[in-house]
């Protein structure tokens, strides 16, 4: 079991998703600093060192995982190489913190996950909403029988395609499989079954339809999909990433046999909990930087204080439900 006294932290990558939702967090937890940034785009490295005071940068991963001031791996950079920094790092004895998803399939999730089990070094993945209020006062909800006995559990996204969709020639990498893994759905959809599995235990069974209705691009831009958890509880789920924008929804209802919770997992609006008492709103706030309570989660786990759940091994589950339904495996 690695043991740290202090976490010092190597970005490989730094991206908007460090810059607005990670990256500060890192520095305000007691036993933790970032010491090193990697990205092959030379000035923006630079840049982002420089507005961040971090110490050192590079342009090469081996250089930023070799530096031995450096004993824990941030991994911000886009899927499909998720798995090969992971496994750099983990070989290198340093432990690893995965943007989500995981990988581009569960087949890479499987490989990482392979590796941290030969080395005994851990790897974390960020599905930092397990750890928001928001969504812990969601489970509450649940676990305090506010609205009975879960009986189905449903998913409801749709948003109109966003302005770089629209340039052919130089499409978002989100849109491209052999980098993201699929589409806008690989991208999003895991913060939400990774939350209801978190809740309501593993999807054993999951089954789905794709389509491409906006042809803007060559990744599924609609899926509707139908999925059944370890506990026989059964959901379904509808995606659409080319929807006008007055049909934009972002909508989960977990519904009971004695009412139902409805909350959004990307926009934050006011849990609705809906009972024979009528609707109530519960507006809940998360912290400037989202991804912080995770992050000292983490941090507690490398220092020995405390046991972060949020693993590799929990986050494969939600590759491997993806990958079901988009027909991969």
């Amino acid at each position: 079991m690695i043991q740290l006294n202090n976490v010092c932290w190597g970005f490989i990558g730094c991206g908007e998703v460090t810059e607005k939702k990670s990256g500060p967090a890192f520095n305000m937890i007691d036993g933790s600093k970032v010491v090193a940034v990697m990205s092959r785009d030379e000035e923006k490295v630079k840049s982002y060192a420089r507005r961040h005071n971090i110490p050192r940068w590079y342009t090469d991963a081996q250089e930023l995982i070799g530096d031995e001031d450096v004993n824990a791996i941030y991994i911000a950079t886009p899927p499909s190489s998720h798995a090969t920094f992971a496994i750099m790092a983990m070989k290198a004895g340093k432990p690893v913190y995965i943007e989500k998803p995981m990988a581009a399939s569960y087949e890479d999730c499987a490989r990482i996950n392979r590796i941290s089990q030969e080395t005994g070094v851990p790897c974390f993945v960020a599905y930092y909403r397990r750890y928001l209020p928001y969504f812990q006062k969601v489970r509450q909800l649940v676990e305090e029988g506010e609205i009975g006995n879960v009986i189905n559990v449903q998913i409801r996204f749709a948003q109109p395609p966003r302005a770089l969709d629209y340039n052919s020639t130089n499409l978002p990498w989100r849109v491209q499989p052999d980098i993201a893994g699929g589409g806008y759905f690989y991208d999003l959809a895991p913060h939400q079954l990774d939350f209801l599995q978190e809740m309501f235990g593993c999807i054993l069974e999951a089954e789905g339809y794709t389509s491409n209705r906006g042809g803007l691009y060559q990744a599924e831009d609609t899926i509707s999909a139908c999925f059944q958890f370890d506990n026989g509880l059964v959901g379904s789920g509808s995606w659409c990433f080319v929807a006008d924008d007055s049909a934009r929804e972002d909508r989960i209802e977990i519904i009971g046999d004695k009412g139902m919770i409805c909350f959004s997992v990307f926009t934050y609006d006011p849990i609705a909990l809906h009972t024979e008492k009528g609707r109530e709103e519960i507006p809940i706030a998360n912290p400037l930087y989202v991804q912080q309570p995770l992050i000292q989660a983490v941090v507690d786990h490398l220092l020995g204080k405390s046991v972060c759940t949020c693993d590799g091994e929990s986050a494969t589950l939600t590759n491997w439900v993806m990958d079901k339904i988009l027909g991969k495996i």
